[in-house]
């Protein structure tokens, strides 16, 4: 069956017309020849695809199926040429992106610069969300991508990998816990912690931890950011978990200190998520490349 866009244009207008004659006009086809064009697709699909009535056509169940596949191949093509012209013009959009805190704390401020200087015509919106709701962001199409821990169920969402997260445990300057130079979960947890807030996908890490040593943790106070979870730790209310580059400034205060996990889960690997790559625009599919390609070597 061979069929040209004139044709895929003249049927998605009859079946939006429920017309030849309109339909015809419309596509600026004699109606002679729109006729003959519906005969020969008919003939080659070996299926009336139209009801003939006095008033107008109604589409057959096979009409019905073509309409469909029309409409898909020329909103295909429409889309190829746009990004074909965004190629042309310079890259060009703008992406919605929602990520976990630790993500937007280390990594992506200097890989968005980056890509920013190389496609200065997009814009993106970060916003800073817990895992969950940016799994369901990016399933209702109100996010393009996101930005989640290895743990965080993604189920029908494509992933891929991206950079791995060191969790370290955070003491004040002069703790008992300050000199050593690594540590197991369960010789910490006679101390009272300080927690991040109960949504966050850092507590669900810690508390699933603990659930499988048997132990329990005291929290003795739980904070949003990890900006503020290291203040209350200076402050000798307890100490806490946290990702290693996400704290590098305050580490440098000398205030508190990191002391290394030895637990497999302290390396929490994060993944890019999106309903499907190839259906990305053209935009997103850049940052989606350019995030990739920062990606650290498995530990």
């Amino acid at each position: 069956m061979r069929v040209d866009l004139t044709s895929f244009k003249l049927f998605v207008a009859i079946g939006e017309e429920l017309n030849i004659t309109r339909a015809a006009e419309r596509e600026n086809i004699v109606l002679s020849a729109a006729s003959k064009r519906i005969a020969d697709l008919e003939a080659g699909a070996g299926v009336a695809l139209l009801h003939r009535h006095a008033r107008g056509v109604s589409l057959t169940p096979a009409g019905r199926t073509f309409l469909h596949y029309s409409r898909q191949v020329l909103q295909t093509l429409a889309r190829m040429e746009g990004e074909l012209s965004d190629f042309t013009a310079g890259v060009k959009g703008h992406v919605r992106m929602h990520a976990i805190a630790s993500a937007i704390s280390e990594f992506l401020p200097h890989e968005l610069n980056g890509f920013l200087e190389r496609y200065p015509l997009v814009k993106i919106d970060l916003e800073e969300h817990v895992g969950p709701a940016i799994v369901r962001a990016v399933a209702e199409r109100t996010a393009d991508i996101g930005i989640i821990t290895e743990n965080t169920p993604a189920e029908g969402l494509e992933r891929l990998p991206y950079h791995v997260d060191r969790l370290v445990l955070v003491v004040p300057d002069g703790h008992a816990l300050a000199d050593r130079p690594s540590i197991r979960l369960t010789e910490a947890l006679d101390h009272d912690f300080v927690g991040p807030h109960p949504d966050s996908s850092l507590l669900a890490v810690i508390m699933r931890a603990c659930m499988e040593t048997g132990s329990s943790i005291k929290l003795r106070i739980q904070v949003r950011s990890f900006d503020g979870m290291c203040r209350m730790i200076e402050a000798n209310l307890g100490i806490g978990i946290l990702p290693v580059l996400a704290i590098e400034h305050q580490l440098a205060s000398g205030r508190i200190r990191a002391v290394p996990l030895d637990e497999p889960w302290a390396a929490r690997r994060l993944f890019l998520c999106m309903r499907e790559f190839a259906a990305l625009p053209v935009s997103a599919r850049q940052l989606v490349q350019h995030l990739t390609a920062a990606v650290e070597a498995p530990v």
